[in-house]
């Protein structure tokens, strides 16, 4: 996310935070899980700030905080996003995955591994940048199981705004230098995604060719 943008978000942020505090975090991170990408290691090092250190709080106070109501925001958009996958995403990719190069086959290939590695897909996805805001959506198309789903990202959650919300309590009023230590492992995480879209791009290009030269060796 382009720095300028961040500095925008952190103005509101701000503005939200003073106004109805925990309420704001709660919001803001549920949107985060909800396929709306505002930074969390934004949001979460602020609170740890403002919520907490700023009113004379102790550190101990913003890991419970900071971890207790960032996880149930978390939790609440990743149940949205989940929702959206299984009610609306399944039925329209079957229809329509096609277009996006998207076949029964990847479906299938999809239930597979969230029915055996789902619940610490959820779990290790919300320990990374990026990832963590959009891993609920194909859950809910794979349609993994909701309680432990539930359970995994809480815990998952948990951990990671509580350790963002004591380091913004750490820093203080220089809670942004967090954010600018973390900023160069948003990159190959983001490199890695790109990478693997492109091979599934390619892949799926070249299965389609086999496909169809065994078509016309068929009608030959």
């Amino acid at each position: 996310m382009p720095v300028w943008l961040e500095h925008q978000i952190v103005t509101f942020l701000t503005d939200l935070f003073r106004s109805i505090g925990w309420g704001g975090v709660v919001g803001i991170m549920a949107l985060e899980s909800a396929n709306i990408p505002i930074p969390s290691e934004v949001t979460m090092p602020l609170s740890g700030w403002l919520l907490v250190q700023a009113q004379g709080g102790t550190a101990l106070e913003a890991i419970w905080y900071g971890g207790l109501w960032g996880a149930v925001g978390c939790t609440i958009g990743s149940l949205l996003s989940y929702a959206l996958g299984a009610i609306g995403g399944r039925p329209l990719l079957e229809r329509y995955g096609k277009y996006l190069m998207i076949s029964e086959h990847d479906l299938v290939v999809a239930d597979r591994w969230f029915a055996r590695w789902g619940e610490w897909t959820a779990f290790g996805s919300r320990l990374l940048p990026i990832v963590r805001t959009f891993i609920s959506f194909p859950a809910g198309v794979a349609r993994t199981r909701l309680l432990p789903f539930v359970i995994y990202t809480f815990v998952g959650s948990f951990i990671w705004t509580a350790a963002l919300a004591y380091g913004g309590f750490y820093f203080g009023s220089r809670w942004e230098e967090l954010r600018a230590i973390m900023r160069p492992f948003d990159i190959p995480i983001a490199a890695l995604l790109g990478f693997g879209f492109v091979y599934y791009v390619i892949h799926h290009i070249r299965r389609g060719a086999v496909r169809k030269e065994r078509e016309a060796a068929q009608v030959d």
